[in-house]
């Protein structure tokens, strides 16, 4: 991934939500509430001036987030135009989106597979690297782990109440001894992505930085610090149980290494090397094959236990941020900034079974629910979309809204999808609920 730096910032819409501000300032000369996050405050929630949206009010014409279009100079379909003719997709290899045409599946949009539920303005979601979307977990159909700033959030969406599990605004040490520990801790950690499962929570950091903590207990478990090269960025988090009930996670870096952590010993227990930096990694329901990828067109499938290559797969244009496997195993995803997002099936590697394309930009995050049904690949902005693999990935629902995306999440029993949004004044929390036929309880009313 490219190294963070100041001057990232002329790589505009992807990432820098001034620019989108901005953009929208011009369009939007009425928005009520302007300036940085920090302009807005939890008595702005109180005196009404930023209010939740329920699916009911959605139903009655509420815009989802909030958004007053019938008091600005300019409707909503016209500002979708906009961004769709404006907005910039960032590309590592130059045209790498403009080269695909007749290999990109066409979809049967219009498709409801999951329902809008609530959006919630008290819940900011936000990012630090414009290419790093893997922020938003849920653990339950009602609660959702996400990075608000410097601070890792609890939100229940039964109760509609937030809570602080971890803040990296200062120092953050070990409470715990163990044999793998930097017990001297951390400071003011940058928090690059997240993951939580299993009742542990695991963050990354911009300068090779790992904080692990576990729900059920008080203080910080572990933590380790992956590398002190001068890119040492965590991009990517996966946790995972081995056959044995283990608890272990892999971290992906851009110091072109993949470390795989215990944490029933707390520590390290493989480190891969690759020729690119890593920008996500997937291990396999079996746990036998790792997907790779990174900075580097080509998906590499390697064996687990030696970190040997089985086969590069070929067929992206530009570097990928996003995997996914399917729990059958068989099949996976990955997510490409040449806008696509390519489905591959371990019984035939030579191409791709599926190639799906996005509107705005990269596919920078993917996820399949725990049953398979249904996969749901997240642009950078604006964009979700949830496909039925039923079908062959041929029906897709297409969610849309403004802003950018931190992170999405299936609920572990698929019944919710959590989307992060940043934006400087409509940052929230969607959720939306799986749509299901209760027709039957209609024959017993009647």
């Amino acid at each position: 991934m490219s190294h963070y730096q100041e001057d990232d910032a002329e790589y505009m819409d992807e990432y820098d939500m001034e620019d989108i501000d901005d953009e929208m300032d011009e369009e939007f000369p009425s928005r009520y509430v302007s300036g940085s996050d920090s302009d807005v405050d939890e008595n702005d929630y109180s005196n009404n001036k930023i209010s939740d949206t329920s699916a009911a009010q959605a139903r009655r014409g509420k815009d989802i987030q909030g958004i007053p279009w019938d008091r600005l100079s300019i409707t909503r379909e016209k500002y979708r135009q906009t961004r769709l003719e404006q907005y910039k997709n960032y590309e590592n290899i130059p045209h790498s989106g403009e080269r695909l045409g007749k290999d990109c599946k066409i979809t049967k949009k219009g498709a409801s597979f999951y329902d809008f539920r609530l959006n919630s303005r008290s819940v900011k979601s936000t990012i630090l690297h414009f290419q790093l979307r893997n922020l938003v977990w849920a653990t339950s159909k009602h609660d959702v782990y996400l990075m608000s700033h410097f601070s890792a959030i609890h939100w229940s969406s039964l109760k509609h109440k937030k809570h602080e599990i971890l803040n990296v605004s200062g120092h953050v040490a070990p409470s715990e001894k163990h044999p793998g520990n930097l017990m001297e801790g951390f400071t003011q950690t940058q928090v690059s992505t997240l993951a939580v499962k299993d009742k542990l929570l695991v963050a990354g950091g911009f300068q090779g930085e790992l904080i692990c903590k576990h729900l059920d207990r008080p203080g910080i478990s572990f933590c380790s610090r992956t590398t002190y090269d001068d890119n040492a960025i965590t991009n990517a988090v996966d946790i995972y149980v081995t056959p044995s009930g283990a608890v272990h996670f892999t971290a992906s870096n851009n110091d072109c290494g993949v470390r795989d952590f215990d944490m029933e010993k707390y520590q390290l227990s493989k480190h891969f090397h690759f020729l690119w930096p890593v920008n996500h990694t997937s291990l396999s329901p079996d746990g036998k094959l790792l997907i790779i990828v990174g900075d580097n067109p080509d998906v590499m499938l390697v064996d687990s236990d030696t970190g040997k290559t089985v086969m590069p797969l070929h067929g992206h244009l530009d570097y990928s941020f996003a995997s996914a496997w399917h729990p059958d195993g068989v099949t996976f995803a990955t997510g490409n900034q040449d806008k696509t997002c390519r489905v591959w099936d371990v019984r035939k590697l030579s191409e791709s079974v599926a190639v799906l394309k996005g509107n705005l930009g990269a596919i920078r995050s993917i996820r399949y629910t725990s049953d398979g049904r249904y996969m749901a690949a997240a642009e950078p902005a604006d964009f979700v979309h949830v496909y039925d693999v039923k079908s062959g990935y041929e029906n897709e629902q297409e969610i849309d809204f403004f802003g950018e995306i931190s992170g999405l999440s299936f609920s572990p029993d698929t019944e919710s999808l959590f989307i992060g949004v940043w934006d400087r004044t409509y940052g929230s929390l969607l959720e939306y609920g799986r749509r299901r036929n209760y027709s039957y309880l209609d024959s017993l009313i009647m």
